[in-house]
């Protein structure tokens, strides 16, 4: 868990200077830390990617919701009237 820590820590420059100076020499006397490293970009990016997937398909539903259901017909033709 303190690797994981630290290379967070890395990638998202939240440690402190002395840390990262540590971190630095880490890479260069570990071959494998920067591989390490790089797999945890990329898992963050996936994550960071489902998330946004997600939060889109949820304002999808609520936008088909409100511009589709009867219910909201008075909302819609509020808005409407915005960019008419």
């Amino acid at each position: 868990m303190n690797e994981i820590k630290l290379i967070d820590e890395h990638i998202f420059n939240t440690g402190p200077h002395e840390d990262a100076l540590v971190f630095d020499a880490m890479l260069i006397l570990n071959p494998g830390l920067a591989n390490q490293v790089m797999w945890q970009k990329k898992t963050h990016a996936i994550v960071q990617q489902y998330g946004r997937k997600k939060l889109r398909a949820e304002i999808e539903a609520i936008h088909s919701k409100l511009f589709n259901e009867p219910d909201h017909q008075t909302f819609r033709q509020k808005i409407m009237r915005f960019f008419s």
